[in-house]
């Protein structure tokens, strides 16, 4: 299960029963375990369910990123297909039971143990799986056959289930199996499993199991179905790459490198490069094409790859092309770029309704073109592509899709001028929603990933404030036992004198020793309690300053202070400062645009 603080290795291999964590080098080791962890899996056990949720066990306790990616490579090494398909699907957001929801469980615990305690339960632990596993009653009366279920057996039972049959389903196997495997279960039905593995590491585990780039199997992705029988065969040598005809793929997108103001403006040529606005919005790829039918097929993708066209209906109709655009999205109305606030009721939907995109009407602005016609684009040169593109977007002539502009500026330092102060360049409302800069070498063809030297981004420097800490939240996975999620406020007058408005929320930004810290104080000065948050100590005399950096402020009719952050994440905790020489709201007013 679970843990708050993260176990030796000791107290690790005696949580897992399937592994045995052992000393020694081996030349077949994972770079991730360089220290000398090697990891083997009791044979015979990789078929059963019991590997998988021991597997998501491991994952949870595992902070390094490459010990992660060689367990997720020894597991789908050591497992046969289907499960591991299945397995991947549920690292990678693929599976979906319909009758099992969250409110499911909550019916089936609350036949089994007090509604109360498991209230006070789940405000301790933090985590809905992993609460219902721990609480759920030991029936000592089963022959325990769920532990050596295959997963592709759940799955399949799972998804042929009508409403009805899914509670009787799930109570047997709950009945059945042990904290973890309940706990595992739990998160597969849910989806939500909170192991720390992305979809692009998981994709990444899968590529390393052949010689592939994790790129190659991202752009076979979208036209495969769990348990992608296939794409383990490809990646294992076994048959060549699947069949890809899909006419809007996703095509795995460059990234840029942060820049080191000391080392890179000294080393770079600043007339080797494109300087480009970085917007205020998400990037997305938006991708379209006609399939062997004659069908037209177009989508709407997150820079993960993850396809997002049904939240944004509004957009569709528009990419009524073969081409395939990187650029960032934005909500644009009346010509107006309107706050990432705004662009933010728009996102994690499903679905969108009329009157949200009435009200908040989504729009592309394009900074590249990958694919046009046929024609794989990203092997030219930046300013090649650039022209084909401002050429296309002409073409359109639809105002849902724009052209990023560029900046006519020359030397480091007209660059920096820029940077600092967009508003010489541009309208007062596209000046408001800008990062910083893009630096794009001339002659860079578009690489997938993050190669050296070819992009930058140079964004602005951080806003930054002094709040107080007002209420604190537990947090989820390894912190579900610590106080992590943070309220906090600055000064204005009030009816009878000085008082606290909050002004924003931030989780992170914080090294695990400053967590501990702020954890004790909060236990230590808690004034009030409401459900899983509690009230610190605040006043002019006593308290918790918070330095906050934040990226920028709008207006809001949502807050009660009147201002919504863009970012906020704390930058450095202010013992040393009275809580009444925190910022007042009027610092922050004269921020805003």
């Amino acid at each position: 299960m679970p843990v708050s603080s993260l176990p030796d290795r000791a107290e690790v291999a005696s949580a897992i029963g399937w592994a045995r964590l052992i000393q020694g080098k081996d030349q077949n080791v994972h770079p991730a375990v360089g220290v000398g962890l090697v990891i083997e899996l009791v044979p015979g056990f990789s078929l059963f369910m019991r590997a998988f949720s021991q597997l998501l066990d491991r994952l949870s306790l595992e902070p390094r990123r490459l010990a992660k990616e060689a367990l997720l490579m020894r597991y789908f090494l050591e497992t046969p297909d289907p499960d591991r398909g299945y397995a991947l699907a549920a690292l990678t957001g693929g599976l979906n039971f319909k009758h099992a929801k969250p409110a499911l469980l909550r019916s089936l615990i609350s036949e089994r143990t007090d509604p109360q305690l498991f209230a006070l339960s789940y405000d301790f632990v933090g985590d809905l799986s992993e609460t219902i596993a721990l609480m759920w009653p030991q029936n000592l009366a089963t022959d325990g056959q769920s532990q050596m279920l295959a997963l592709s057996e759940v799955v399949d039972q799972l998804k042929r289930a009508g409403k009805t049959d899914v509670p009787r389903l799930l109570t047997a196997w709950l009945d059945d199996l042990d904290d973890t495997g309940r706990w595992a279960l739990l998160k597969l039905v849910t989806g939500g499993l909170r192991v720390g593995v992305s979809a692009r590491l998981a994709k990444t585990a899968v590529a390393r199991l052949g010689d592939l780039e994790t790129s190659q199997v991202e752009e076979v992705w979208h036209g495969l179905e769990p348990p992608y029988e296939v794409l383990f065969a490809w990646v294992e040598g076994r048959t060549g790459p699947p069949d890809n005809d899909d006419p809007a793929p996703f095509r795995p997108v460059m990234l840029a490198h942060p820049l080191d103001e000391d080392k890179d403006l000294a080393q770079l040529v600043a007339s080797d490069f494109a300087v480009e606005w970085k917007w205020d919005g998400i990037r997305v790829q938006a991708a379209a094409g006609r399939s062997q039918t004659g069908e037209s097929v177009n989508r709407l993708y997150s820079r993960t790859g993850e396809e997002i066209s049904r939240a944004f209906p509004d957009l569709l109709d528009a990419l009524d092309f073969d081409a395939c655009i990187d650029g960032e999205l934005l909500i644009i109305k009346d010509g107006r770029v309107l706050p990432f606030s705004d662009l933010q009721k728009r996102l994690n939907r499903k679905t969108a309704g009329p009157k949200l995109v009435k009200s908040y009407p989504a729009a592309i602005r394009a900074y590249d073109l990958l694919h046009l016609e046929g024609e794989d684009l990203r092997g030219l040169p930046f300013s090649e592509r650039r022209n084909r593109l401002s050429t296309f977007i002409a073409s359109l002539q639809d105002p849902r899709i724009d052209l990023s502009p560029l900046t006519s500026v020359g030397d480091w330092q007209e660059i920096a001028a820029a940077r600092a102060d967009p508003g010489q360049f541009l309208d007062k409302d596209n000046a408001a929603v800008v990062e910083g800069v893009m630096l794009k070498r001339w002659d860079s063809s578009y690489v997938n990933g993050r190669p050296k030297g070819l992009w930058f981004k140079w964004k602005r420097e951080p806003f930054l404030i002094d709040a107080v800490l007002m209420y604190a939240q537990r947090g989820h996975g390894k912190r579900s036992s610590f106080y992590s999620d943070y309220t906090f406020g600055v000064w204005r007058d009030g009816d009878n004198g000085p008082e606290l408005v909050p002004v924003g929320k931030a989780y992170f930004g914080f090294t695990d020793e400053e967590l501990r810290e702020i954890d004790r104080f909060v236990r230590n000065n808690t004034v009030n309690r409401f459900g899983p948050v509690r009230e610190v100590q605040h006043d002019m005399e006593t308290g918790l300053v918070l330095e906050v950096a934040f990226e920028g402020l709008n207006r809001s009719t949502r807050h009660k202070s009147g201002v919504a952050m863009r970012f906020p994440r704390i930058s450095r905790l202010r013992w040393d400062k009275p809580t009444g020489e925190a910022d007042r709201i009027e610092n922050l007013e004269a921020l805003l645009p």
